[in-house]
């Protein structure tokens, strides 16, 4: 789909000149009208002419611009005419092939066929379709009436004539043309587009950008753009609803691979996709940069920082924070890992680490700069550890002259007897090995004491480590608060079967702000798929609302498996009865984790990323930012 008009337009030449300075042919009367759409219409959403378009026509290059502008103008203003002229002309063939069939002369039409009419008309094709369909088609796209519909009969009765005379090879070329009216209409000049005016002077089109379409809707407010948020909020695309979705960053970030942000091996753009680009084509929803700090429950009303928004019904996907078990005094020394500020925060400690470690003359001091202690030992802290190692060890082998990189100490703390407490007991056991590979230290049953500055205090023993990151716990949003309800210990609130807060009808919870037991009974897990699932499911309870229909039954959550990476070659996979470890589980995380990005630019740019690290072993976005 690359210049698809200029290649067009020789193809389309040749066909005139063979149907008109040598032999005539169904075929090339075909050729003609479809290459002559390329040229007018060109390729189409799925091409390269499309993705560049935008650029092309504002660049440098020589007659570039106006080639571009020329391209637009054709498009735009010769496509409805160009389909009016289509549409007439196979209009023609049609009622001419009827009437020949009609009136049962076949030498009148064999006569006809190998007569000047043929030229123009293709009339062997044209003659294969029932007569009476032909003629009511004819009639039906010469005024451009019910347009797509006649195309579409046109389509079924030639497909069955197809199957009774597999000779019909032409017939394919006529499928196309049938298709092209099917899909655009009948073109400018046409009863069709003359009702379409009307209707829209009257009423306001659905899905059009007329603000009068939104006032009355219902009012759904989503707090939160992560995986539940999103998720609701692409749901209700197709719902009858103004939905507004309100985050404090324009963006949906993609959580599960912030530690590769932290680790310099993504950058991340490539992880992070910004909101208003996914509901482009949505206008029903709105989407609102804002801080939440309030909500009025009696007034249905959320309250923001410098203005209130009005909801009838509210979801809330506030997501989780770090939790340092009541002492926050240690979150300067040991930052978390939940936002893109967290992980370049902590790719700023890392990297700056190795630098400072190459400055000092001090054996003392580097030693404690070149020690990386990770508190946690779930799956952000195994992976944390594993990539933090391969990138001393790997990826930064000939970048220093006073130290070698690969003494650099990884130490893991873990307050339980293994790590990957979620995860069966094998694939711990094969995660807790594939750190010692790595030359992780594991310090399992300990306690951190104290953390500062300059180190850790683990079951009363001092640990010098100037980099220090926090991989323990987390905590709700403060969205009970909000609601003036008893959270339960994390800060998570209490929801019903239907994920609806107690109390509140029309407000609900889903993700890491939600405690629900719809996983057999148990509490469902604060992971991706957890938040996505609810998020759906809420989208079609409110649906279900507005629409008058019957509500869907109780939530229940699917779990289909956990995934955690330990370094280049190695993870751990837990899909119930199916368990996989080694270099399959490393190849299914990265084809699960790739596959749940939003957005194209962002799958391309991880996989290239991962590609080009894993060849040269260590990551590439080696950037220290922020305040030293």
């Amino acid at each position: 789909g690359l210049m698809t008009r200029y290649a067009a337009l020789p193809l389309l030449l040749v066909a005139l000149g063979l149907q008109y300075a040598y032999e005539p042919f169904d075929s090339q009367l075909f050729w003609i009208a479809l290459f002559g759409w390329l040229v007018i219409h060109g390729a189409g959403p799925i091409s390269l002419d499309h993705l560049l378009r935008r650029g092309l026509s504002d660049s440098a290059l020589p007659l570039m611009s106006p080639l571009m502008h020329l391209s637009g103008w054709l498009r735009s203003r010769g496509t409805p005419l160009y389909l009016t002229a289509l549409r007439i002309w196979l209009a023609c063939a049609l009622l001419v092939a009827a009437t020949l069939r009609i009136g049962h002369n076949t030498l009148f039409i064999h006569d006809t066929l190998s007569s000047a009419l043929a030229l123009w008309l293709p009339l062997d094709v044209a003659v294969r379709l029932p007569p009476y369909i032909a003629l009511s088609g004819g009639v039906l796209l010469l005024l451009g009436a019910g347009t797509r519909f006649a195309a579409v009969a046109a389509v079924l009765a030639l497909c069955a004539d197809s199957m009774v005379d597999p000779r019909s090879t032409d017939a394919v070329y006529l499928l196309m043309v049938l298709a092209i009216l099917t899909v655009h209409g009948g073109g400018a000049l046409s009863f069709d587009r003359l009702v379409d005016w009307l209707a829209g002077k009257v009423f306001p089109v659905p899905g059009s950008r007329d603000p009068r379409v939104l006032a009355g809707r219902p009012r759904v407010v989503i707090v939160g753009a992560g995986f539940g948020g999103i998720s609701c909020a692409r749901a209700l695309r197709h719902t009858r609803a103004a939905v507004t979705l309100i985050d404090r960053t324009n963006y949906h970030l993609f959580q599960p691979l912030l530690y590769q942000v932290a680790t310099a091996a993504l950058s991340p753009g490539d992880i992070a996709t910004p909101a208003r680009q996914l509901f482009r084509d949505a206008f029903g929803t709105r989407v609102l940069l804002g801080t939440v700090t309030g909500i009025d429950p009696r007034q249905h009303q959320v309250v923001l920082a410098d203005q209130e928004i009005a909801y009838d019904y509210l979801v809330l996907a506030t997501g989780a924070t770090h939790s340092y078990f009541g002492k926050d005094e240690w979150a300067p020394h040991a930052p978390g890992l939940k936002s893109i500020e967290d992980a370049t925060e902590i790719r700023r400690r890392i990297l700056l680490a190795f630098e400072e470690a190459e400055a000092t003359p001090d054996e003392g001091r580097r030693a404690a700069l070149l020690t990386f202690l990770i508190v946690g030992g779930g799956p952000t802290g195994v992976e944390l550890a594993g990539a933090i190692a391969e990138l001393s060890r790997f990826g930064m082998t000939q970048d220093f002259r006073a130290f070698d990189p690969g003494q650099a100490r990884v130490v893991l703390v873990q307050s339980g007897p293994r790590l990957l407490p979620s995860f069966p007991e094998k694939l711990a056991l094969n995660a807790h090995r594939a750190l010692e590979k790595l030359g992780v230290e594991l310090h399992l049953n300990s306690r951190v004491d104290h953390i500062d500055g300059a180190g850790v205090a683990v079951n009363g023993r001092r640990i010098e480590a100037r980099t220090v990151l926090w991989a323990a716990g987390v905590a709700a949003s403060p969205a009970a608060r909000w609601l003036n309800l008893e959270p339960d210990r994390a800060g998570r609130i209490p929801v019903g079967p239907d994920l609806r807060v107690p109390g509140l009808a029309n407000v609900f919870a889903v993700g890491d702000t939600a405690l629900s037991h719809a996983w057999k009974g148990a509490a469902v897990p604060g992971l991706a798929p957890a938040a996505k699932q609810g998020g759906k499911y809420v989208a079609r309870q409110i649906h279900a609302a507005i629409h008058a229909g019957p509500a869907p039954a109780a939530f229940r959550y699917r779990h289909f498996g956990s995934l955690a990476a330990i370094g280049r070659k190695s993870a751990v996979v837990d899909f119930g009865r199916v368990r996989v470890w080694g270099a399959p589980a490393w190849w299914l995380w990265g084809i699960v984790h790739v596959g749940f990005l939003l957005g194209m630019r962002n799958r391309v740019a991880t996989m290239v990323n991962w590609f080009w690290a894993y060849l040269r072993f260590g990551g590439g976005i080696r950037l220290i930012t922020g305040v030293r």
